[in-house]
């Protein structure tokens, strides 16, 4: 017998191991009531994330017997499986007595609280049990340590217990949970071996098989792969298939796909529903954004306004349950028949089921984003068997800023307390004083002001935080209390951002265009942030069709230096298509006259002259895309017909304009639309839907401030600050654009460059390999590259 079958023998004997940490089991089984935003969306009674100083401040103050971040863990053997319940004890006090101490971090005024939060004395007491089962305790005292994030004032709670009625009370918390951790041993057994036989769905295209081992070895390897995956490549299934078989082989649990758009969103879930069809058993789910899962004609989360948040808590669990013994595709319309059917809200039902799924597709927030990242799977911190394919990765960068950057606006501030006032002359105090400060650095701003240190502010701002608790926990309903918690939740972003402020941040006041003035945290290199979410699984997956040049991402999406990278062949040949640079225009800001406004209308005139059919043209800007397109409408709407695309387009209107591509017409058809807009990436027209691209400029985004704050930062890291914040963002919109029109091996199109720059050296060093064989032209030999062009076979 080989090794090999031995190690296979040996898993089968070995019991199989469920795990859960202390807290997901007490928050899961005794959580009860109504969701009700009204004061929770404002303070979190754990403010875990933000606690972790304040934890770690505390527990520094503590003498000799005082032992911090104490691991604990319970086996419990069941017939099929060892259910393991563990977690970390804040601090436990070894003295006559020993004390199991539970520290929480809150944003409230504790001489309103009485007593401690269930499911926090909950959490210390399963700590308290394993601790006092496992050294030969008859009795232990547990402590429930509050402390107010803003003030730093700490109130204890301290309880007596004794060991058998501890272990009364955890035992029928576990006995609670042991359905759950039998459907869990059950439906493993059947994913598992469901994935044994599962081939790949296609004929592997020319490269794809390689890929789809460099992605399972990059699993394997608990590594984190950067894929260049030009438009053909097949990316969805070459990073889904090998993700399933290492689940198959017990190197990951869960799958989370992560994307910035819909579209990309659904290919990945029809990706997961084509595996189904050859065998696979597995529950995928697909998270859509709250607004869009609300039954509500407001989304007003709480019991006087919704009937689904009324008593949610008390049903959710069994609404949970039976899902999961129907459904394996779990979407928005299963979670509404269900949120109807139980009277629970479809959103909160669609969290609470994720725990229960094997693959995750949702938006990059869920993973990243510090205040909507999903606190089930992430809250504790751990390292856990997770897999993350992050799909159209080059938006994640400018995404990651976002996250992670925090903006005030003073004339906030302003308006709040004439609102607040009325009711709290201490809240409006402390907005009058952060407004001070403001005032104060707003006279030192003539555009914007860089700044090492603003403790001062951030001081006020914490005063305010404190205020502002106390008033919440009154209650008090009146006219601006949405716009009071606007302001509240903004100050505590602020400050939770205020606490990561290191090298990766640029701290700046400006004086805004419509007369307001800010004050801003940017979060100029997201990779550190980024990277802290990254660690919490396994492997990660980038992918994306214009991740170049890859040494840019790899630096802002990651801190590791020994990430892999690959460029995926593409299984589209180069006839396909024919790019052309335009070497006689410019959308040079110098340029913009309406000369070069005529010439470049004759070049799109020449193009969709050439051949019938669709075409898009994306510009750098729409007041540059109405220039054009009055020039256009005298010369080429007798035999094509145009459509433009509308600053702010509605769901239905963006719809309505894809439509229109599908439509049988007698001419052909210009869509003008703007670069790194809605339709500058993420469609999918292919054939006949589309048969050209003209890209009218390099794409560089408007100098402006923030891109001048970021050019002078990455000049002193990498020498590379215009590239760092013009060149590349820009180069990536444009190859987005040129994307659309190859989408399959029988699509036929033109590709047209329309500025004279793409034939600089920095620029051409950026075109992905495709685009080696590309032909230079002008107004006057145009014509007949195109006409060369569509006579080929």
């Amino acid at each position: 017998m080989t090794n090999h079958e031995v190690k296979k023998l040996q898993k089968k004997v070995e019991k199989q191991t469920i795990k859960i940490s202390v807290r997901n089991l007490v928050e899961f089984i005794l959580r009860s009531g109504d969701i009700d935003n009204r004061r929770a969306r404002a303070m979190r009674t754990d403010a875990m994330q933000e606690g972790g100083r304040i934890h770690r401040k505390i527990q520094r103050r503590m003498d000799a017997s005082y032992r911090a971040e104490v691991p604990l863990k319970v086996e419990i053997s069941k017939k099929n499986y060892v259910l393991i319940i563990e977690g970390r004890a804040d601090g436990i006090i070894e003295k006559e007595r020993v004390v199991i101490d539970e520290i929480k971090g809150i944003y409230m005024d504790l001489s309103y609280l009485e007593d401690p939060f269930d499911v926090h004395l909950a959490q210390a007491k399963c700590y308290a049990y394993i601790y006092a089962a496992q050294n030969g305790l008859e009795q232990i005292d547990v402590q429930m340590t509050y402390c107010n994030l803003d003030t730093e004032e700490i109130r204890q709670f301290v309880s007596s217990y004794q060991i058998e009625e501890l272990k009364l009370w955890f035992f029928g918390v576990v006995a609670e949970y042991e359905k759950w951790a039998d459907f869990q041993f059950e439906w493993r057994s059947i994913r598992q071996e469901s994935i044994r036989e599962i081939p790949f769905p296609f004929s592997y295209r020319e490269g794809q098989k390689e890929l789809v081992s460099d992605v399972y070895r990059t699993i394997y390897r608990k590594k984190i792969l950067f894929i260049q995956a030009p438009t053909g490549v097949g990316k969805t299934i070459s990073t889904i298939y090998p993700a399933v078989k290492a689940v198959g082989e017990n190197l990951v649990e869960k799958i989370f796909y992560l994307t910035a758009k819909t579209m990309t969103a659904s290919v990945a879930l029809e990706t997961f529903k084509l595996i189904k069809e050859k065998g696979y058993r597995a529950k995928t789910i697909f998270i859509t954004a709250k607004e869009k899962m609300c039954l509500c004609d407001e989304m007003e989360c709480n019991p006087e306004a919704c009937p689904y948040a009324n008593g949610h808590y008390d049903r959710v669990n069994d609404a949970v349950f039976d899902l999961l013994q129907e459904e394996e595709i779990l979407t928005r319309e299963v979670f509404w028949r269900q949120a109807e059917k139980y009277q629970v809200c479809p959103f909160e039902l669609c969290l609470d089921t994720a725990i229960w799924s094997d693959h995750i597709i949702c938006d990059y927030n869920y993973v990243f984003d510090p205040n909507v990242y999903l606190r089930r799977f992430f809250a504790e911190g751990k390292r856990e068997e997770y897999l993350f394919l992050v799909d159209e990765a080059h938006n994640l960068v400018e995404r990651g800023r976002n996250m992670y950057s925090a903006v005030l606006v003073k004339e906030d501030f302003l308006a709040v307390r004439k609102l607040v006032k009325p009711y709290s002359d201490k809240v409006a105090l402390e907005l009058n004083q952060c407004n001070k400060i403001l005032l104060q650095y707003k006279r030192e701003c003539e555009n914007y002001q860089l700044y090492e240190n603003i403790s001062n502010f951030a001081f006020s701002l914490m005063q305010f935080g404190a205020a502002a608790d106390t008033f919440l926990q009154k209650n008090i309903e009146f006219a601006g209390k949405k716009d009071f918690l606007e302001l509240y939740l903004k100050v505590r972003h602020f400050l939770n951002m205020y606490e990561r402020l290191d090298e990766h941040y640029v701290i700046y006041t400006e004086l805004l265009e419509n007369g307001n003035f800010c004050m801003k945290l940017f979060c100029v290199d997201p990779s550190k942030n980024l990277q802290e979410c990254l660690d919490k699984g396994r492997s990660t997956i980038f992918f994306s069709a214009t991740l170049l040049p890859i040494q840019y991402y790899k630096k802002l999406l990651s801190t590791k230096e020994d990430n892999y990278a690959v460029y995926a062949k593409t299984a589209f040949l180069r006839e396909q298509s024919r790019l052309l640079i335009g070497r006689d225009v410019s959308s040079k800001y110098t340029r913009r006259t309406e000369e070069e406004y005529e010439k470049i209308a004759q070049y799109i005139k020449k193009i969709v002259f050439s051949k019938k059919g669709n075409y898009m043209v994306f510009f750098p800007s729409y007041r540059f895309m109405e220039s054009v397109y009055e020039k256009c409408l005298s010369q080429i709407q007798d035999q094509a017909d145009m459509i433009v695309q509308l600053n702010g387009m509605s769901e239905e209107e963006r719809e309505a304009f894809l439509e229109e591509f599908a439509k049988k017409r007698e001419k052909s058809l210009l869509g003008f639309c703007v670069l790194g807009g809605i339709f500058g990436e993420g469609i999918d027209l292919k054939e006949e839907l589309l048969i050209g691209a003209i890209v009218v400029g390099t794409g560089i985004p408007q100098i402006g401030n923030e891109r001048e704050i970021l050019k002078e930062y990455f000049d002193g890291q990498t020498r590379e600050g215009f590239a760092y914040a013009y060149r590349y963002p820009g180069m990536n919109k444009v190859l987005q654009a040129a994307g659309r029109v190859i989408r399959t091996r029988e699509d036929r199109g033109i590709i047209a460059l329309l500025d004279e720059r793409f034939l600089q050296t920095d620029y051409r060093g950026l075109f992905p390999r495709e685009w080696e064989d590309y032909a230079i032209c002008n107004l006057e030999n145009v014509e007949q590259q195109l006409e060369d062009f569509w006579k080929e076979p």
